[in-house]
């Protein structure tokens, strides 16, 4: 029998005043989220838990394809909530960059908009598995540049697409097969920008789960933590 162990944190940074990010872990849901809110307290405060609280709202017992169906239709809900309140507030841009990661027997989906990214280490290598909706990707998907690379570009917080932004939702998704040992990492880009990927590889493969969220975390405040950082860790064993 598989068995899902996760860890969640979430740290305002060594800049930032307020934590922008949320996160949400719902294990009995198999059901784990990353949301990076945009626009300023308390704007994007309020993007980052409606996403969240939307998310959490999903029915006990369903079938996983009907899980995923719930969930889109939450985070479309939580869409139209954040574009009423940017409305009400009068400003022009609330969002928020959303990776969520659902586990059924033995496959996983991630859905995603923005650039909060979900990671798969396995067999020693570490694999990105959604791709940025930003300014930059669009360069790295050219073969301009590695991901790494895209970090320090000046252009790197400039996102395309978010939970708020726009008039319809556009959300990518990812899918594929889990198998034992694999340890799956989704974070905000408060982490991204300080952990290249042999970072990540050196700091998260074999590391205690206990530990390994702190471990990522720490990485990022040694690197300046201009950012709010959010990190969630989940393995299959």
């Amino acid at each position: 029998m598989t068995t899902i162990r996760h860890s969640v944190l979430t740290h305002v940074g060594l800049v930032r005043h307020v934590n922008e990010d949320s996160v949400l872990a719902l294990p009995d849901h198999k059901l784990w989220i990353v949301a990076d809110g945009m626009g300023g307290h308390s704007a994007g405060d309020f993007a980052s838990q409606t996403v969240i609280e939307a998310a959490a709202t999903l029915p006990d017992g369903l079938e996983p394809r009907d899980r995923l169906r719930a969930l889109r239709a939450a985070l479309a809900g939580a869409h139209d909530a954040i574009r009423d309140e940017a409305h009400r507030l009068g400003v022009p841009v609330i969002g928020a960059a959303v990776v969520a990661f659902l586990l059924t027997d033995g496959h996983f989906v991630g859905l995603w908009a923005g650039d909060s990214r979900l990671y798969r280490l396995r067999d020693g290598a570490v694999e990105l598995l959604t791709t940025d909706h930003s300014v930059v990707a669009q360069l790295v998907l050219a073969g301009q540049m590695t991901w790494d690379e895209a970090e320090l570009h000046p252009q790197s917080n400039a996102i395309t697409r978010a939970v708020g932004v726009g008039d319809i939702l556009e959300l990518d998704k990812v899918q594929g097969d889990t198998r034992p040992g694999d340890r799956y990492i989704l974070c905000s880009d408060g982490l991204t920008k300080y952990a290249g990927f042999e970072t990540l590889r050196r700091t998260a493969q074999g590391a205690p789960l206990e530990t390994v969220a702190e471990a990522l975390l720490q990485v990022a405040l040694r690197g300046g933590g201009a950012d709010n950082i959010s990190i969630i860790v989940v393995d299959v064993v």
